[in-house]
């Protein structure tokens, strides 16, 4: 009995490990607010430099939002072009099907800059795409903070850059949050299921969402980074489960055959 409660105290903790909060909200991830509506009047400004609202921006198709500010030196390119990439593989059509929305949530870059991001994107696209499928938009303080407080966006300004996570998000067409996938690159199936999905008001966690348990963001590297601690925790945590139910079937078979009276007779050696 008191190796089982040994077990059962490090299977308490593993779980606390793997699963529990942090003592403390970070200053830079993402909080998701699946099946929360973003705000149709948050303002922006488009590429040409036109006040464009967020219910303008949906248009009532599903869109797919990727926060970024257009000066980074690290994680924003490499994510816009695994935005490009996976728009190029899919069948569906931005501008037709679906809407595809980059902002920059860094208040001095203005829409001049956000206009070249847009060229050189879609210049780099194999299938050509509507430019209205695919916005590059800035904005003020107040509305930068309105849209990241409502997607569960936080970053943290160091020095003239930004420390932030990797992911899009996508919005049903009343806005409603329906999936965050993770990452710079975004498998084509589950990109295709988060739009289809999302168009139908459905919302949910798709396999990218175990990048979020498997790794964790360095924020000096400003990359994703393997959490081999957390990695180890599940582990011992899935090693430890199976050997608690391995026991308590072990020890109540052994209790049912005492009660059967199947414990066995003990052999005369004297009998012949």
């Amino acid at each position: 009995m008191y190796k089982f409660l040994i077990h059962i105290l490090i299977l308490f903790v593993s779980v606390n490990i793997v699963f529990a909060d942090e003592p403390s909200p970070s200053d830079v991830g993402i909080d998701e607010k699946l099946g929360e509506t973003v705000p149709s009047d948050i303002t922006f400004f488009d590429e040409y430099g036109k006040p464009v609202t967020m219910g303008q921006l949906l248009n009532g198709k599903p869109t797919v939002v990727a926060m970024v500010y257009y000066r980074c030196p690290g994680i924003c390119s490499p994510l816009m072009n695994g935005v490009a990439d996976v728009v190029d593989m899919v069948d569906l059509y931005p501008g037709k099907d679906y809407n595809v929305v980059t902002i920059s949530f860094d208040p001095s870059e203005d829409y001049i800059l956000a206009n070249d991001k847009k060229k050189n994107y879609l210049a780099s696209m194999n299938n050509p795409i509507d430019e209205n499928g695919w916005r590059f938009l800035t904005s003020d303080s107040a509305n930068i903070a309105r849209i990241c407080n409502a997607l569960g966006w936080k970053y943290l300004k160091q020095g003239n850059d930004y420390a932030h996570s990797a992911a899009i998000m996508v919005l049903s067409p009343e806005g409603k949050i329906a999936r965050y996938l993770y990452g710079i690159e975004y498998n084509p199936f589950d990109f295709k299921m988060a739009i289809t999905e999302a168009s139908e008001g459905r919302t949910g966690a798709t396999i990218s969402k175990l990048m979020k348990l498997c790794y964790s963001y360095d924020p000096v590297g400003r990359t994703y980074v393997l959490d081999v601690t957390r990695i180890a925790g599940a582990v011992t945590l899935f090693l430890l489960a199976i050997f608690v139910v391995f026991f308590i079937i072990k020890k109540k078979k052994k209790i049912n055959r005492v009660d059967s009276g199947d414990v066995g007779v003990p052999v005369n050696p004297n009998f012949k």
